[in-house]
């Protein structure tokens, strides 16, 4: 037998950036069952569901949430209120038929997330069950191989450096905690080889340094020293890059390093750096509206690297249809506020899977102690998670729930073996 909500209360919390969020508590048979925190990005695709702001200068430079959480309390609770608490998929069907909008922008996103990923908690502690394994089901968990943001650029940091995210994959070895381990040693063997040049400062949002360099190519130099000056080689850890190169998209081209770039010089830059560097995998390498260098690009190189969507797909079935036809992309990047619900997110990483893509599990640059998305990718045994530097408490909590996690789940694989 289901348990039934029995109500649902909100509040705005604080995330990593000092932004207002949403935290939503889910209630069954009287009982606080659920709860979680939406996160919220910086660098958003102009597709993505809307995040629902008060946009009141007076207070916290307007980005406050109160509407949002007014939604909650007001609107979701009363609709969610007596259905089965185990019914996802139900659930989530309710909210976008009261929201009734194509992007979210009646209710906010991130009401309408707050309360499904509460009602999913909920749903596993009815159960008594972990909620990776409730995500999961008779499926079993996968440890996802982690990718670590160690050098932060772009919108994640106050430097000059245009390519957003450089990041470590050590996907070469036989469990997860080995894995994390070779990836926070060569963090930290990064940080000596700034201090080394004189180029130690602050750290970016996802906790990676975030030095000037002369060229984004520097950042890939620095990589390959961090690693081999962590005592691993480039076989055991690779280098993923998030280029959020819709930030830097312009009418005329691609403005990196005082150049404008047509699609295809991208196109040749990134052939050039796969051939000088171990890059497993580029995310956002064209903007989110040039399908044709997406496709071009994959046609040419995915077979030697995992080529992924992000604000080109933001989570959602259709544009996630559309990449598929035209060939654009090999993976799609998954963040549940993207799209504003967990059955709909799922949805996706299964359309995805269908047509032989990756699904890479992230966090977003505005986190919090929430570590929803850890058990959301071992359950759905998605084999990639991105989820910034081990620094900063809210990247490192989910870190440490998948070391909680690996004690059950002992399954690690390389998804470019």
């Amino acid at each position: 037998m289901s348990g039934h909500i029995t109500g649902l209360d909100a509040r705005m919390v604080l995330d990593s950036r000092g932004h207002p969020t949403v935290e939503v508590d889910c209630y069954v048979e009287g009982a606080l069952l659920g709860r979680s925190i939406v996160p919220s990005g910086a660098s958003t695709g102009a597709y993505e569901a809307l995040e629902l702001r008060d946009q009141d200068a007076s207070r916290f430079g307007g980005k406050g949430v109160t509407r949002a959480v007014t939604h909650v309390k007001e609107h979701l609770e009363e609709a969610l209120v007596g259905l089965p608490v185990d019914e996802q998929r139900l659930i989530d069907e309710v909210m976008i038929e009261l929201d009734g909008t194509p992007n979210k922008s009646n209710l906010g996103a991130n009401a309408m997330l707050g309360a499904s990923m509460a009602c999913l908690h909920a749903g596993a502690a009815y159960h008594e069950l972990p909620l990776w394994k409730y995500v999961g089901g008779v499926a079993g968990g996968l440890m996802p191989v982690p990718m670590l943001n160690i050098l932060n650029g772009g919108a994640h940091a106050a430097s000059n450096v245009d390519v957003q995210e450089f990041m470590i994959m050590p996907h070469g070895f036989d469990t997860f905690q080995e894995g994390l381990r070779a990836g926070v040693e060569t963090y930290h063997a990064l940080k000596s080889e700034l201090k080394k040049d004189g180029l130690l400062g602050g750290i970016g949002d996802e906790g990676g340094f975030a030095p000037n360099l002369p060229t984004n190519e520097d950042g890939l130099k620095y990589m390959v020293r961090a690693i081999e000056g962590a005592g691993y080689s480039t076989e055991e850890i690779g280098i993923a890059l998030d280029v959020a190169s819709t930030e830097f998209k312009h009418e005329d081209g691609y403005h990196m390093e005082g150049k404008v770039l047509s699609s295809s010089d991208m196109v040749d830059m990134y052939a050039g750096w796969l051939d000088a560097y171990p890059i497993l995998s580029i995310e956002d390498g064209f903007g989110e509206d040039d399908w044709r260098g997406w496709a071009a690009f994959t046609k040419a190189h995915g077979h030697r690297v995992q080529t992924v969507g992000d604000d080109l797909f933001v989570t959602q079935s259709e544009r996630l249809s559309q990449g598929i036809e035209l060939g654009a992309a090999n993976a799609m990047l998954v963040k549940l506020n993207q799209v504003g619900t967990v059955s709909e997110t799922l949805e996706a990483m299964d359309l995805a899977s269908t047509h032989g893509m990756n699904n890479v599990v992230s966090h977003r640059s505005g986190e919090s102690e929430d570590v929803t998305i850890a058990d959301f990718a071992v359950g759905t045994r998605a084999g990639q998670i991105k989820t910034g530097a081990p620094a900063r408490s809210d990247r490192v909590a989910k870190y440490n729930q998948l070391l909680r996690i690996a004690e059950d789940v002992h399954e690690y694989r390389s998804p470019f073996a």
